[in-house]
This record gives C-alpha cells, sequence and structure tokens, in this order.
C-alpha cells in the first residue's frame, strides 16, 4: 500500500495531560476498568495493554486546557459508565439505506450484530466484516494498521484501544472500485444505568481503490432517553491514487456523551471527503486529523452541525500537509437554537517542506436565538513561502428582510425561517453522494421545529 510515517506529523494538539502515580484520574481509571473487564489473546491483548498503561497516567481534559477551553467535561465526570451487553435486539429498527441495504454492518453498544447486518451484495477485491470474523491471514494484515495512526495517544482514543475486542473493518484491494456504499451503523440502547460504548473501525483503501462509507452513531428509536456514552475512532489509511468518500453522522440521544475520533493518513495522490454531520447527544465531540503522507493530495472536509435546547457540540480539525502541491477545502456550518453551544476549531499546518499547497477554511454559523452561543477559531500555521491558503469565520442570524420577503409571498413566518434554515443546511447536504441519505436527513432538518422557536 505504501503509505510512509510523515516527517512532521500533526502537532499534538490534543494530547493527553499526563499525571504522576500519586495524582491518578480515579474517575478515568474507574472507566478504563470497565472497558478492560474483558480479555483478548496475542496480538491485540497486547495493543490494549500498551493502550491501558498510557492511560492509567492519564487525565481527562479540563476547561484550562486550550483545546478543552469550550467544552466542559464536568457533567461527563459525574457519571458513572458500565458495560452493557448487546441483548437480543434483531427487531430493532434503524433507516436502512436502499444504496446500501445488503452492504451494512450493525453494532448494537459496540457489539456486532450478525442479525442486522447484510454483506451479501459486495463485489471480489473488498472485505466487509467484524475484527472476530477475518481470517488469520486477514488478521495478520490488520495489525499493520489498527492504532497505528497519529493521535493515538490522544486520552479517549487511547481509552477505546484499551478496551477494544471487536471492530468494523472495511479493506478495498488494490484498483478495486466499490460502487455499492458501505453502511456502518452503531446503535445505542440506553440501560437502566448509564452504558459506556466504545465503537472501533478501521477502514484500508489499497493503491488505486475507490469506496464510498456511511457511518452512523445513533440510539434506538422509541426507547426512553437514557444517559450513555460513545466513545468512537475510526481509522482511515487512503493508499497511492485511491479515493474515499466519507459521510459521518452522529444522532445520539438526547442525554448520550459522544466523543469520536476521525484519523485519517493520505497518500500520494490521493483524494478524501468528509461529510460530517452532527445533530444528535447532549455533549459531542469530534476530533477530525488529516495527515498527508505523500505529494499532491487532494483532501475536502464539509461539515454541517444542528443542535438546540442545551446542546453543545465541538468540532475539532487538524490538516497536516506536509508535502508539495496538496490542496485542501474545509466548509463547516452551525445552526444553533435555543440555548445551545456549538464549537470550531479548525487548524491547517503548512510546513517549510510544502511548497504549492492551497488550502482553504470557512466557518459559517447561524444563530437562531438571542442566546445560542458559538466559538470559532479557524488557524492557519504557515511556515512555506509559495502557497495559497485563506480562512475566515462568520456569524450571522437570520435577517428580518428576508423573512418580510417571504411573507410578503403568501408565506407564514415559521415556514420562512424554516425555508431560510433548510437552505442554509442544504450547501452540505446536497453534497453528500448517496440519494437516500440525502433524503433522510433533510428531513430530519425540515422537521426539527425546535430550531425555528426562540
Amino acid at each position: 500500500m505504501n503509505i510512509q510515517v510523515s516527517p512532521s506529523p500533526i502537532p499534538n494538539s490534543n494530547a493527553v495531560s499526563l499525571t504522576s502515580m500519586l495524582d491518578r484520574d480515579d474517575y478515568l481509571t474507574g472507566l478504563l476498568n470497565q472497558v478492560t473487564a474483558t480479555k483478548t489473546e496475542g496480538w491485540l491483548q497486547e495493543l490494549r495493554q500498551s493502550a491501558a498503561n498510557w492511560v492509567r497516567h492519564s487525565t481527562i481534559p479540563t476547561t484550562r486546557e486550550e483545546e478543552w477551553r469550550f467544552t466542559d467535561l464536568s457533567s461527563l465526570r459525574k457519571v458513572q459508565f458500565n458495560n452493557v451487553d448487546a441483548g437480543n435486539f434483531a427487531s430493532l429498527e434503524f433507516d436502512i439505506l436502499q444504496e446500501a441495504a445488503n452492504s451494512r454492518l450493525v453494532f448494537v453498544n459496540g457489539v456486532f450484530a450478525p442479525e442486522l447486518s447484510a454483506v451479501t451484495d459486495l463485489p471480489s477485491g473488498i472485505v466487509v466484516s467484524n475484527l472476530a470474523g477475518l481470517s488469520v491471514i486477514e488478521q495478520q494484515a490488520v495489525q499493520q494498521y489498527l492504532a497505528q495512526a497519529e493521535g493515538a495517544q490522544e486520552v479517549f482514543t487511547a481509552l477505546n484501544t484499551a478496551g477494544i475486542t471487536d471492530a468494523a473493518v472495511v479493506w478495498v484491494k488494490k484498483n478495486v472500485v466499490v460502487e455499492t456504499p458501505i453502511h456502518l451503523v452503531f446503535i445505542s440502547v440506553a440501560g437502566k444505568t448509564a452504558t459506556i460504548s466504545q465503537p472501533r473501525c478501521l477502514v484500508v483503501a489499497e493503491s488505486g481503490s475507490q469506496v464510498t462509507l456511511v457511518e452512523e452513531y445513533t440510539n434506538r428509536r422509541g426507547a426512553e432517553e437514557g444517559v450513555y456514552l460513545t466513545n468512537a475512532v475510526t481509522e482511515v489509511w487512503v493508499g497511492d491514487n485511491a479515493e474515499v468518500s466519507h459521510i459521518r453522522v452522529e444522532q445520539e440521544g438526547a442525554e448520550a456523551f459522544h466523543i469520536g475520533k476521525t484519523a485519517i493518513a493520505q497518500a500520494r495522490d490521493s483524494r478524501y471527503t468528509c461529510h460530517a454531520i452532527t445533530l444528535g447527544a447532549k455533549l459531542s465531540r469530534h476530533n477530525l486529523e488529516i495527515l498527508q503522507t505523500g505529494e499532491q493530495t487532494q483532501t475536502t472536509l464539509n461539515g454541517l452541525t444542528i443542535i438546540s435546547g442545551k446542546q453543545l457540540s465541538d468540532t475539532h480539525s487538524a490538516i497536516a500537509l506536509n508535502y508539495p502541491h496538496g490542496t485542501s477545502d474545509q466548509l463547516h456550518k452551525c445552526i444553533v437554537g435555543d440555548r445551545a453551544h456549538a464549537v470550531f476549531n479548525g487548524k491547517v499546518f503548512v510546513p517549510k517542506l510544502a511548497q504549492l499547497t492551497n488550502a482553504s477554511q470557512l466557518n459559517r454559523n447561524l444563530l437562531l436565538s438571542s442566546k445560542a452561543r458559538v466559538d470559532t477559531k479557524p488557524q492557519l500555521e504557515i511556515t512555506a513561502d509559495n502557497v495559497k491558503c485563506a480562512h475566515g469565520a462568520t456569524v450571522s442570524q437570520l435577517e428580518d428582510d428576508e423573512i418580510f420577503y417571504l411573507q410578503s409571498r403568501g408565506i407564514d413566518e415559521n415556514d420562512a425561517r424554516k425555508l431560510l434554515i433548510n437552505a442554509f443546511a442544504a450547501e452540505v447536504i446536497n453534497q453528500i453522494p448517496i440519494p437516500s441519505l440525502r433524503e433522510i436527513l433533510l428531513n430530519t432538518v425540515n422537521n426539527l421545529k425546535s430550531l425555528t422557536n426562540e
């Protein structure tokens, strides 16, 4: 696959806080004990043990740390989480994408659910399986990539690695073009007590391959809202001249906590596109990190956050363009209603070796209430002298004259506000390459009544 470690990795801006043995974080230790209760064997246990050793000397971030300045995890620390079994959920309902009806893996509370999965509509040259279902040879290949991406020593990423017992694996062989989207569904079913699950994904696209991936986090429909934590990690390895289109949808329950890491390594001439949609959870955080490991890569990041009530959603992205002729284009939009709080921090690193880089970054925010809040911080760190880079951020509200114009055409005020909100969101949603998913998301936005109320 010819993916090499970059000589200039992403600066460790999300580095874990280390403590001495005497100042150990007892809460984090309790979480670690929960996720490591189930043992594995061989290389996987060694991998888990190494991560667990790191977590034992770490702390959960606080607002005193710059990277977590606007995201207070004190409400998380008040909850004691327990492991929960997947149980028998053969009749559990979720959105089945028409284009991926027979190319999906489903996990319930982090445990593979074969009765809900279907992988019968796949061409030769692609492996879609849980880790435990791989052959011995395939597992040996996986060892080269699992938990090897940059940022493995961030505290929540290390906690996830320490608890790995299974994972969703998508492996596309050299020069294989997969027309069918792959749908990875992670469903949380809240229990009587607060629970924790730690989904893990590994995607490897070998040189010259192409694949589209939908990664979805949701909760059980119709169930009572419960407290749970989803701590998810996804690693994507994009080989030379390979192309990965990645859609990530987070729509957890109203009382849930969601912390996710997406780590991407892009080799020479590769193309990676991410559409990250954030709609749910009481508190959510997504760390998106892209590491360029060869020349002439193309990176496109589209993000949409829609929150209301007292939700807090934090998106932190970091793009390390370490080689010449790289391009990146990022657009992240936030729609914030009621007393919700959105955070965006996007970094683009362009060192001296990365001449002729072209990078743009824009964060646009729409506040629907006088009490809604957004903290935005786009950043460029450039030491190369022959580049074209730009960044910016806007914060606005719905314009009275726009609403009045629509009202003058016979549309009532509530519908006018909804039309303007939908138009703002559609710029991102309409770029998703899966028609049925676009329709689901547009309908979801259209039915979010709380967004149209002050």
